[in-house]
């Protein structure tokens, strides 16, 4: 009996034993387990990339090489994940994942064409919303030429059937998109993220060049994009190194249908009159309901409020523009009226303003040139007469 009893005491006592060392491992387990698990859901923040004029997005990098990208207006966040490297989880809802190499890009936003240009980063780009003749930028244009850019249709009528048999990783879009969200919603349905391109609602100028970082950290080349930057930025600073001018300059567009559109005073078009030097003839015009940059008014109160402009400015980058002075007036017949008018002081802008998006120094240097009498060596502006 006391044999039997302790046979069972030594049995208890190795069981507990076990239970000990089975014990003694599972926390140490489940610390190491929850160890790697920390490692592979959390970004460890490093750095955020300076800036000086943009105030609409902004860039963090984080160990292992990983970039995000958020668009400090719409809260769109995009996560650059290093080729090799594993998507980590954890992160905010709706944050959209990004693998190096970029490649494949619908590019719907033509403004941004001329910074992946001049970043040599037109590889990224596989699609285009703009057809090859309508391309002011001449590699793009010799890139659809060759067949490396397809035409996948316009912003509102894109192609879906060639985006997604082509495999296309990302839509980057203007604001026009914004008249068409079905669009935007059967893009995400086939798994194409849409990144939407909001330069445009930068105050300053530089605002809108800086955009060249953003898309310089997409593609991995912010050292290119700085040195592009500061090009324009010192093009600025010898511009706003002369003496300002009591000079007044409208500028303007006549719409289809009549009307005069123009520039809110809060838009960067005056913030350039002003940094070469001149004065906004429209000092106050603002619509606080709309975030739209530009004005529609009746040619009446165009002419009341800008008649005595001493520098009328067309432009030419959405209808293709005029020749010449007389061109200009069949369009609106006030104008030989105007003070700018009779003393020859018309100017016009060249047709590839828009899409020549890192050119906004020199197009500051022309209005500088243009109210200092110089008119040689322009740029993006000509003389109509």
């Amino acid at each position: 009996m006391w044999g039997r009893k302790k046979a069972i005491k030594w049995i208890c006592l190795i069981l507990t034993g076990l239970l000990g060392l089975a014990g003694c491992g599972s926390p140490s387990s489940d610390s190491e387990g929850a160890d790697r698990q920390k490692q592979r859901t959390e970004l460890a923040y490093e750095r955020s990339m300076e800036l000086k004029y943009a105030e609409n997005f902004k860039v963090d990098y984080y160990e292992g090489g990983y970039t995000m990208l958020t668009n400090l207006l719409d809260h769109e966040k995009f996560l650059i994940v290093p080729e090799g490297k594993e998507e980590p989880e954890g992160l905010e809802k709706d944050t959209v994942i990004l693998k190096r190499p970029i490649q494949n890009v619908y590019l719907v936003a033509s403004s941004v064409m001329d910074m992946f240009s001049e970043l040599n980063g037109l590889y990224a780009i596989s699609f285009s919303g703009q057809k090859t003749e309508n391309w002011y930028i001449e590699k793009a244009r010799k890139a659809m030429e060759e067949g490396k850019i397809l035409y996948a249709g316009k912003y509102n009528k894109p192609d879906y059937e060639r985006l997604v048999s082509e495999n296309c990783s990302l839509a980057i879009e203007n604001m026009m998109i914004s008249h068409a969200p079905e669009v935007v919603e059967k893009l995400e349905e086939f798994d194409i993220p849409v990144m939407i391109e909001r330069s445009s609602y930068e105050s300053h100028p530089l605002g809108r060049v800086e955009w060249v970082k953003f898309f310089g950290a997409l593609l991995g080349k912010e050292k290119e994009a700085e040195t592009i930057f500061e090009k324009q930025e010192a093009i600025l600073q010898s511009v706003t190194a002369d003496a300002k001018t009591d000079k007044t300059v409208a500028f303007f567009f006549v719409t289809s249908n009549g009307m005069i559109q123009v520039r809110q005073s809060n838009d960067y078009i005056p913030k350039m009159i002003e940094l070469a030097g001149g004065k906004y003839i429209f000092e106050n015009l603002v619509d606080d309901k709309t975030k739209r940059s530009t004005m529609n008014m009746q040619v009446e109160q165009f002419y009341d409020g800008a008649k005595d402009a001493d520098y009328i400015i067309y432009n030419s980058s959405i209808d293709g523009g005029v020749t010449s002075l007389e061109e200009l007036i069949d369009k609106c017949a006030v104008l030989k009226d105007f003070k700018a008018v009779k003393e020859g002081n018309v100017w016009c802008t060249a047709n590839n303003m828009y899409q020549q998006s890192l050119s906004i120094g020199y197009l500051m240097e022309d209005m500088h040139k243009m109210l200092m009498g110089e008119t040689k060596d322009m740029h993006y502006m000509f003389r109509l007469k």
